[in-house]
Parts: structure tokens; C-alpha cells; sequence
């Protein structure tokens, strides 16, 4: 079921995501155009009620009055559809039928976006404070640019700030050496980047946001970061991330996108290339590298 995809304008009310959000009042901003650009952004809900109602409102309390929000559940049974309800006359479009998994709900959603700047936001993530106006003013200084990637808090089911994750910079070498990580919640990109794609691979159900990136720095798209934290990635007991329980299709995924680059599958002089990528990666995003010292991983974390 589908409700009518209208126009959304949020309200003035602000959803603060710890110490390092920062708050943007201009919204007029411009991407080269007469009226503002349209930034579509895709929650896929399954079953996260316990967070959903947090990143829903991260959404909607933004700055910026030009949002298309699009919602997509493909049969949850806790108490996400009643939320989901609660806010529908806010949200452009909510789509409630049955999908193929995480990366094959995005599909449907981007379907119907009309935006011009695109992102997507897990259930259990938040957008901080300004940070749609933000991505907007980067993009609208930077026209050569296709995809920009924010950093984020990494914070804990009662949003504590655990501590703070860096994006990397985007090299398809690199990525495929497992060395470049995107924060997907802060990264927002133009429509015509995500059309150079195929959208997202509905058979990877681990690793459907890297691809998608990666597929788009094939495509010849242009990688760029903000200095910003744009967004609180959560970790609890039942994400991929913390839990590992993906860990194994993520290494199948990862290995069959290093096969479509390399035309072959990784061998043991690749896992040696790897680690020193890795250790590349440390040497070239210190502050990243700092934080995972001072206050420990993020992947695969035990939460207290």
C-alpha cells in the first residue's frame, strides 16, 4: 500500500545528535537553480520500532524545507507500522508491500524519488542537525562533484556517543582491498550519479551500500568529503555491524566484487596487499586511526 507521494515541509524543531552537530538556519540554498533543490531521502523499516520513531524525526526536524521523505516497510511486526502512521501526513510517501531484502527496498524507493540530491537512512541511524543543508551547500560549491561524504558519531541504542567514525577517501583500488569505507548515512549524491548505476544489487544483503558506491566510482562519478558530522551511525545488539552475523556473505560479496575488478578472485598475495592497505588506510585517515586507538573498533564491537 502506498499513500499519496506529495510535498513535505518540515517544521522549525531541531533533533540534536550529541556535542559535534551543528545547526544550519539558512535553508535558502541553491544548486544553480531559481528555487531550492529537492533532496529525496530513503529510510528502509524492518522491524527496528524501538529506533524508528528517532530517524524518522531526525528527517523531518531538518532545517531544510525542500525534503522528499520516503519510507519503505516491507512487512514489519513490531510496532514500526503504527509509528510509520503516526507521521505519514509528513512523510512525501510510504510504501508498505513486500521486497526482496534491504537492497531491493532502496530500488523501490529510489523508484519513486523525483529529487535531484539522493541519500538513504537505515531505521536505526539519525540525520544530525543541518545536515541535509549542509550536503546541499557542498554540492551547490562544489558542481563537479557527484557524491559527498560527511562523517558521523557512532552512538549506542540510548544515542550515547561512543565514539566518532571518518569517512575515507573513495579509491576503487582501494575499496576492493577492503580499505575505504564510506559512512553511508552521511553521504548524499546527485540523482544523476545513482543513474550511471543499475541502483542496488538485491542479492548482497551485507554490503548493498558499498556497492552501490563502488558501482558509481566505476561509472566515472567524482568522490569528494565534507568536514562535517552529518549523522549518528548506531550500533546495538541486533545491527550488522555490532553483531557480525553477516560477516561471511560480506566476505563472499566482497570477494566477488574484487572478481568484477581484478577478473579474478583474491588469492593469498592479495590478502598480504590487503593488510597493507590497511595499514594505509591508518597512516592516511589519522583521525579515524585515533579514535579506533582511544575509544576502540567499530565493527564487530561488544557493547557494554
Amino acid at each position: 500500500m502506498r499513500s499519496p507521494c506529495a510535498s513535505y515541509t518540515s517544521l522549525s524543531l531541531v533533533y540534536w545528535v550529541g556535542a559535534h552537530s551543528s545547526f544550519m538556519t539558512n535553508s535558502r540554498i541553491l544548486l544553480g537553480h531559481s528555487k531550492m533543490t529537492k533532496v529525496s531521502i530513503v529510510t528502509i523499516s524492518f522491524n527496528q520500532g524501538e529506533f524508528l520513531e528517532r530517524t524518522i524525526r531526525s528527517v523531518l526536524d531538518q532545517s531544510y524545507s525542500n525534503i522528499e521523505y520516503i519510507v519503505v516497510d516491507p512487512g514489519s511486526k513490531d510496532q514500526s507500522r503504527e509509528i510509520i502512521k503516526r507521521y505519514e501526513s509528513r512523510i512525501a510517501c510510504t510504501i508498505l508491500e513486500p521486497d526482496n531484502g534491504p537492497a531491493d527496498g532502496l530500488n523501490t524507493g529510489f523508484s519513486v524519488a523525483t529529487g535531484d540530491i539522493f541519500g538513504f537512512l537505515n531505521a536505526d541511524d539519525v540525520l544530525c542537525a543541518g545536515a541535509v543543508s549542509e550536503a546541499v551547500r557542498f554540492l551547490s560549491r562544489n558542481t563537479d562533484v557527484d557524491v559527498v561524504s560527511g562523517h558521523a558519531q557512532v552512538i549506542g541504542p540510548d544515542d550515547q556517543v561512543l565514539r566518532l567514525v571518518y569517512s575515507d577517501r573513495m579509491s576503487i583500488t582501494r575499496y576492493i582491498y577492503g580499505s575505504v569505507a564510506l559512512i553511508q548515512p552521511s553521504t548524499f549524491f546527485r540523482r544523476a550519479a545513482y543513474e550511471r548505476t543499475a541502483g542496488f544489487r538485491s542479492g548482497n544483503r551485507a554490503t548493498w551500500d558499498g556497492e552501490l558506491f563502488l558501482d558509481m566510482a566505476l561509472a566515472g562519478c567524482r568522490f569528494d568529503r565534507s568536514r562535517e558530522i552529518w549523522s549518528g551511525f548506531r550500533l546495538h545488539a541486533q545491527s550488522i555491524t555490532c553483531s557480525t552475523r553477516l560477516k561471511e556473505e560480506a566476505r563472499k560479496a566482497r570477494d566477488e566484487q574484487f572478481r568484477r575488478i581484478m577478473c579474478r578472485y583474491p588469492n593469498r598475495w592479495d590478502k598480504n596487499l590487503e593488510l597493507a592497505f590497511r595499514m594505509w588506510k591508518h597512516v592516511t585517515n589519522p583521525r579515524d586511526t585515533m579514535e579506533r586507538i582511544l575509544r576502540g573498533p567499530v565493527f564487530g564491537r561488544t557493547l557494554s
